[in-house]
């Protein structure tokens, strides 16, 4: 397995130490931190593949944390996994708005961990891998997955991944309508734990970045969502 940097911050010891050894286990390079303040210090001298965060730190919060991440142009594109320990639906909400790839709630198995891992580093290969054939152009959109763009009306629009992922999903099958379970399992993989509220949010965050545009991601009402043919 190629040596994939994961950032984990994680004040509580014993956790930070299971997930660095599976993670070791798996053939990942891991660092550790306790604080958000740590987690933003070392963003800033290399960039990850992943950070796993988890949302109850000493000091500047994991959400704070993830804000950071999400709004800066350097680090946007990395992948953040959140752990939360209260398994609330607030909390994992929050941290989706903010433009988290996923979640995992306390206490969790390693090998689920590692899964959801998995699934968002492959998501983010497959979007480097995605070629210039691929890119969708519809109404005053163009959405470009090789280099997770995308443009209205030749401007760029700042997405985070899932809300990227959510877009080019819809809008390569305009006209067809999806249940939010399609949509989660499309943009999450089948071993996603998804609520309603969840895809909700990725919608309503999609609609105000786009604008005007952002007409034409319709609610069906009683099913799901469509992007207008």
């Amino acid at each position: 397995m190629a040596s994939q940097e994961i950032l984990v911050v994680e004040d509580e010891t014993d956790i930070q130490e299971l997930v660095r050894y599976n993670l070791d286990k798996e053939g990942y390079a891991v660092r550790c931190m306790t604080s958000g303040e740590e987690a933003l210090r070392a963003l800033r001298s290399s960039t990850p593949d992943l950070v796993l965060l988890d949302l109850m730190l000493p000091g500047i919060s994991g959400l704070d944390v993830c804000r950071s991440i999400k709004s800066n142009p350097a680090t946007r594109h990395v992948p953040v996994v959140i752990l939360t320990a209260k398994g609330e639906e607030v909390d994992i909400v929050s941290g989706l708005e903010l433009g988290a790839d996923d979640y995992v709630t306390k206490p969790f198995s390693p090998r689920v961990l590692l899964a959801r891992i998995r699934a968002v580093l492959r998501r983010g290969e497959a979007n480097k891998r995605s070629s210039e054939d691929e890119q969708v152009k519809i109404h005053d959109l163009l959405i470009h997955p090789g280099r997770h763009e995308v443009l209205r009306n030749g401007e760029p629009v700042p997405l985070s991944p899932t809300e990227f992922r959510v877009l080019h999903f819809l809008a390569n099958q305009p006209g067809w309508v999806f249940t939010r379970y399609q949509i989660a399992d499309a943009i999450h993989g089948g071993d996603a734990i998804v609520t309603d509220r969840s895809i909700d949010v990725h919608i309503a965050n999609l609609r105000k970045k786009l604008g005007q545009a952002g007409r034409y991601v319709e609610t069906v009402h009683g099913v799901g969502y469509r992007f207008k043919d």
